[in-house]
């Protein structure tokens, strides 16, 4: 039986007071009808930039990059990118022989970026790393060190910790480069960023004795609360919360799901109630608006791609990936923040 993994992105809730730029390095052995590497680039939570070692292209999302970063930007962000894949490749193998793997699916994963509070003005960094879903080592920034909390991290640690350079490079990376790329980024993006789009709500189904999940598509910001009621009264009983994701077009989804009998749903009035930038939604669970999930491919082809595939993509694209060594060169004219060259675990 086929074993999937996914990344979930853990988003902050905010009115991007703080802003951040992150980057999202994934790949993955055993998985052959997955890419092998994936990268992502996100500005305040929306996907700025995608590459994968399928299409072997990187992609940016906004209009705004091409105007002021330049048509060969996709060029430049692609030859690196495609340097990342096969640093990956290489350290898959190393990952594998130190937890004494010969086989299998397995998956490594680095998340590293900045953030800036422009209200504070603090800024702050981060690289972290795992590998088959556990922590595998990061940097911490104040004690300028790598840590590992686990023995087949030990070898990278103690290479890393020797080159002060290294360690050095970072906090000044962060401090500095990374910061200044992310306020030029919020300074071009400006309008995308500030949208405001209201959710799409849908009541779904798998069948008459099944969870009711009520999902919420489509909006910008992220921010936003689901609830349900039951006859007319605050209801958090047999209620599971989603994860905040991503869609393909820079919004956000969101579910919430409520285990209830059909015995309990004919007894009582059940409703979700979906809250966003001020504006209330509230759906009623009722035969007639509770959809089972063949009937919402129908009803969604009327609503925009970016909703439809964003369902779909944003669980492919999180499914997965990626440790690797990141080794940040200083920055020389023209290079972006993302231009990160990798070194290998070994």
């Amino acid at each position: 039986m086929a074993t999937y993994f996914f990344i979930f992105i853990k988003i902050k809730m905010s009115k991007f007071t703080i802003h951040s730029w992150k980057a999202y390095y994934t790949g993955t052995t055993g998985l052959s009808q997955f890419p092998e590497f994936v990268a992502l680039n996100l500005i305040d939570d929306q996907l700025m930039g995608y590459f994968d070692s399928q299409t072997n292209r990187f992609k940016s999302q906004f209009k705004w990059m091409e105007d002021n970063l330049g048509k060969d930007y996709d060029d430049q962000q692609t030859n690196i990118l495609q340097g990342h894949a096969t640093t990956f490749k290489v350290d898959a193998t190393t990952l594998m022989k130190r937890f004494n793997q010969t086989q299998g699916v397995h998956t490594n994963q680095v998340m590293l970026g900045c953030e800036f509070d422009d209200q504070t003005g603090e800024t702050n960094g981060f690289n972290q790393h795992g590998y088959d879903g556990e922590d595998f080592l990061h940097l911490d920034l104040k004690e300028s060190r790598w840590i590992s909390p686990v023995q087949q991290g030990i070898i990278t640690v103690q290479k890393w910790n020797k080159d002060t350079g290294n360690t050095e490079y970072w906090k000044q990376y962060f401090s500095t480069v990374c910061i200044e790329w992310l306020k030029k980024y919020v300074q071009y993006g400006k309008s995308s960023l500030e949208k405001t789009v209201s959710p799409q709500v849908f009541l779904l189904q798998k069948s008459s004795s099944s969870s009711v999940s009520c999902h919420a598509t489509g909006f910008y910001p992220s921010e936003v609360k689901i609830s349900w009621m039951r006859n007319d009264e605050d209801h958090d009983e047999d209620v599971d919360l989603g994860e905040l994701l991503p869609n393909e077009d820079g919004t956000f989804q969101k579910t919430s799901e409520l285990k209830v009998t059909p015995e309990e749903l004919k007894k009582n009035e059940y409703s979700c109630v979906v809250e966003h930038q001020g504006k209330t939604i509230r759906k009623t669970l009722t035969d007639g608006k509770i959809l089972f999930m063949v009937r919402v491919i129908v009803l969604m082809s009327s609503f925009p791609i970016g909703i439809i595939v964003g369902v779909l993509v944003a669980i492919i694209l999180l499914i997965v990936i990626g440790v690797v060594v990141f080794k940040v060169y200083q920055k020389k004219k023209g290079e972006t923040e993302t231009q990160i060259l990798l070194s290998s675990l070994c």
